[in-house]
């Protein structure tokens, strides 16, 4: 086939929108084509703004455009957000919950959900009445941290409608698919099929009054981080890394996210989870396996906060495998870092609701990115 316009755009109208019968093309939602070469520029207009959906997109592109032309094209999309409201899904506070933090890492293995854990048990140790949800629906654990995991939510009645019960351990109410799902049964759904779960999760629980309620996100910055943002007003999100350079890379990709005029959720801070490894607990030496102070240069290349740095320790790992959190071991170092962590975010929080308002629900089209 020979390059040109008319033999791109017959390539272009192949390329289906995810989930839809309709393309690209004949939406409209190619807004400009040019070839220079052996290289071809497309700027294409998406409603969905996640980094995975981008990869979804290129990657079928680069399918037509490979089947029809010689490996040594070159193809580069230049993603268009569509800023224009189709069909918004209008999001509302939780009843009786005060604040709501998302719990966040663009990259997987990182100890984002033992860092949610120890925060939730912490900020109930201090007096504040606290919840979570778990919302990696495909790897659900915070219900092995709490040790619930024989156990699983029932209904209550609320005013006539039945409502799924928190169970409650440690002061802490958690709603988890574990709950749901066997915990050896794979939970093979689709974004939609997730994000539906999630949200019911949210809104079908009966939490009472909360001070605070965590939601411990999957990795990526994808379906269920976008449903989030649509479904409630986040209070802001905390962002968990190593000092790894390739995760504090994925972390950029999260806060960038947040970041987004489209979402615009304030980022609370980051912790650097792992920050140096303590033989035996034992202080005065330290082992900076994952690289050192990463994210404390992240945190000021991008004036953001520094919320803790939590050591790589093994009590930490057992404490969480056997469901109980490693705050509460009495005045020990880690317990210590957990609480000052809590104390930090409960001030951060404090500062923000003073002095910024209350963060709106994104108003973002249906998330397959098509009309």
């Amino acid at each position: 086939m020979k390059l040109n316009k008319k033999s791109i755009e017959s390539i272009c109208k192949l390329v289906k929108i995810p989930d839809t019968d309709k393309s690209f093309f004949d939406e409209g939602m190619i807004k400009n084509l040019q070839i220079f070469g052996n290289e071809v520029i497309i700027d294409l207009l998406i409603t969905n703004p996640t980094l995975q959906y981008k990869n979804r997109i290129e990657e079928l592109f680069s399918k037509q455009f490979e089947d029809q032309f010689s490996s040594d094209l070159k193809l580069q999309i230049n993603f268009v957000l569509d800023k224009k409201v189709i069909k918004p899904i209008k999001g509302s506070p939780i009843p009786g919950v005060n604040n709501i933090i998302a719990v966040s890492s663009a990259k997987g293995g990182v100890g984002k959900s033992t860092v949610t854990a120890n925060l939730a048990v912490a900020l109930s140790d201090l007096g504040y009445s606290v919840g979570i949800v778990d919302a990696d629906i495909y790897g659900p654990s915070m219900h092995i941290m709490f040790d619930l995991d024989q156990s699983s939510a029932q209904g209550i009645n609320i005013g006539g409608a039945t409502k799924i019960k928190p169970l409650e351990n440690y002061g802490v109410k958690l709603l988890s698919i574990g709950f749901f799902a066997q915990s050896k049964q794979a939970i093979p759904w689709r974004g939609p099929m997730a994000s539906k779960a999630l949200n019911q999760l949210i809104w079908d629980a009966f939490w009472g009054d909360l001070d605070y309620l965590l939601i411990d996100l999957p990795p990526g910055t994808g379906d269920i981080h976008l449903s989030l943002v649509q479904s409630i007003p986040l209070t802001g999100a905390i962002v968990v890394s190593t000092p790894q350079s390739i995760a504090l890379a994925d972390a950029r990709k999260g806060i960038n996210m947040f970041q987004l005029e489209s979402i615009n959720v304030p980022i609370l801070g980051i912790v650097e989870n792992m920050s140096y490894f303590i033989p035996d607990d034992d202080l005065d030496n330290k082992f900076y396996i994952f690289g050192k102070q990463g994210a404390q240069e992240l945190a000021k290349k991008i004036d953001i906060e520094l919320l803790a740095e939590i050591p790589l320790v093994q009590s930490i790992r057992e404490a969480a495998d056997i469901g109980r959190p490693a705050v509460m071991q009495g005045s020990t170092d880690i317990a210590i870092k957990f609480i000052k962590f809590a104390e930090r975010v409960v001030e951060i929080i404090e500062k923000r609701n003073k002095d910024l308002p209350a963060t709106e629900s994104v108003k973002i089209t249906n998330q397959n990115g098509c009309k």
